[in-house]
């Protein structure tokens, strides 16, 4: 059995399926994928626990497949955070340099980023993480790393990813139910986007979109850094119950509908190609074309990037990301999403897939595990950075609890 210090593990809880990957160390910064194990068993509605034996039993069959693979025990992993209770905000937080010879120290730069936490936010939201953005030392900006450089006064711009109280508690709850260990907490945007998205995509600016079954995350960059993080109450449940009311049909038949004959873009779809709904279930019955569910398809898929674009012109981003959309969850494996995607956002667009792995990448080279990949990568990170706070339970407290979050690297 591999040492455990050598194993690095993802859960994905998801509205439609629970995943757990299990990864050990290939090289020095590479990974080996071992394990996989998945559940359809969830307890999860639009991202957030809503039935806590379902999610404990999903959770622990997810972990048990993986184990079984991977030939290790799991006791530990990285979580995702889901649900549109997550929100963001950029702020700033200044302080003065507290040495005599006024050369910047560590301490400086904890002490900064815990002033950007100085802000007005909800009774019911919690900051889950506290990303650096940007330094600036006296009047000289642009700064990305002001440690042993020399000033009087510091600054520092913060990106903050907040999250609902009571779904995290829950969340909690049923790791510690399933006997799973929390190493770390990340949105799920964040972890989709570590899995897909390149350091020049970043660089130049780019939106990863993470479409699941009931959620959609989003995830901006600019100049290398997190710029704006949101997640939409919308995702592939919804085609699903469209094609169910378009047809008369049931949930499970319009998902095999949806899965086998959907397209996105009408357009690339003949009229004349019809389907026989009795050969998808012996209880149905009449022929329906497949440009008519591409019609209904391509509706709800208007919406859902109409609504991300809709984000975009918030933030002033609308058609101004030069490396484009990168389209990930399990929707993006939907043929016809890149074509429509580009008609809306009117941006180019890419599928992102999890990359830089090596193992069993034939079983997780697929957009619907980008969430979990991300885990697994930011659990390496994590543990191989040596916090003893994830891998202890040792209680972290003042300065050093706000900024247990902060990531120290953003690539992937």
């Amino acid at each position: 059995m591999a040492q455990k210090e050598e194993i690095y593990v993802g859960i994905d809880i998801g509205s439609s399926k629970i995943t757990c990957i299990v990864g050990k160390r290939e090289s020095e910064d590479h990974l080996s994928v071992i394990g996989v194990g998945n559940s359809q068993m969830t307890g999860i509605k639009k991202g957030v626990v809503v039935e806590i034996e379902e999610t404990v039993s999903g959770i622990s069959e997810a972990v048990e497949v993986a184990e079984r693979m991977a030939g290790v025990d799991i006791g530990n992993a990285s979580v995702n955070i889901n649900g549109s209770s997550i929100g963001s905000l950029n702020t700033t937080g200044v302080v003065a340099v507290s040495r005599a010879d006024k050369q910047i120290i560590k301490d400086d730069v904890l002490r900064a980023e815990a002033a950007s936490q100085a802000v007005q936010i909800s009774p019911n939201k919690e900051i889950r993480h506290i990303i650096p953005r940007i330094f600036k030392v006296d009047d000289q900006e642009g700064i990305k790393d002001p440690i042993g450089m020399s000033g009087v006064r510091l600054e520092v711009e913060t990106h903050l990813i907040t999250v609902g109280v009571q779904p995290t508690k829950n969340l909690r709850q049923v790791m510690a139910f399933a006997g799973i260990k929390i190493d770390d907490e990340i949105v799920s945007p964040l972890a989709a986007a570590k899995a897909v998205a390149q350091k020049k995509q970043m660089d130049l600016g780019c939106v990863v979109v993470d479409i699941g079954a009931a959620t959609t995350g989003i995830i901006v960059y600019e100049d290398g850094e997190i710029f704006y993080t949101d997640v939409l109450p919308i995702g592939g449940m919804h085609i699903t119950n469209d094609i169910a009311i378009g047809l008369r049909t049931s949930i499970d038949v319009a998902e095999k509908v949806k899965i086998k004959y959907g397209y996105s873009y009408k357009k690339s779809v003949s009229e004349k190609d019809e389907i026989d709904l009795s050969e998808i279930d012996i209880k149905e019955e009449g022929r329906v074309t497949k440009r008519h569910i591409a019609e209904i398809i391509e509706a709800r898929v208007e919406e859902i990037l109409g609504m991300v674009r809709e984000k975009l012109k918030s933030i002033e981003k609308d058609t101004l990301l030069p490396a484009g959309v990168i389209l990930t969850g399990g929707v993006a494996r939907m043929p016809g999403l890149e074509d429509k995607a580009k008609d809306v956002l009117r941006l180019p667009v890419q599928i992102g897939m999890p990359h830089h792995l090596f193992g069993l990448t034939e079983k997780i080279y697929d957009p619907i595990y980008s969430t979990v990949v991300g885990l697994m990568l930011y659990n390496f990170e994590e543990l191989s950075l040596g916090d003893s706070s994830s891998i202890s339970g040792e209680k972290i407290s003042g300065v050093a609890k706000k900024i247990k979050n902060i990531f120290k690297t953003f690539l992937p």
